[in-house]
């Protein structure tokens, strides 16, 4: 029976360890794309409106809050990014956080 709960115990610490990494570069790549987004709405404290961004992410499950966000932002602004470019742009710094957590 030991060997049975050896590895329910080694299960669920891998979940758990996959969703901190999860979580870590989600909010990796949602600051990459703030910083990205903010160069392009000429925002003074770039950092700043990194955090929000990364902030954005805790509306609800999932990427769309964060999408809404930039999307939001960048319209608003008249910064003209399609809908396709701007997933693209955090498929690409989602891959960008996870090789940097990878190398840490």
């Amino acid at each position: 029976m030991s060997g049975m709960s050896d590895r329910e115990k080694a299960f669920e610490n891998k979940f758990a360890h996959d969703q901190e990494l999860k979580f870590k570069a989600e909010a990796r790549r949602n600051k990459m794309l703030g910083l990205w987004a903010a160069g392009l709405l000429g925002k003074q404290d770039p950092e700043a409106y990194a955090k929000e961004v990364v902030a954005s992410d805790f509306e609800e499950a999932g990427d769309e809050d964060v999408f809404r966000k930039v999307r939001g932002d960048l319209t608003a602004a008249g910064v003209t990014v399609s809908d396709e470019d701007l997933r693209a742009k955090m498929l690409d710094f989602l891959a960008q956080a996870v090789e940097q957590l990878q190398k840490d």
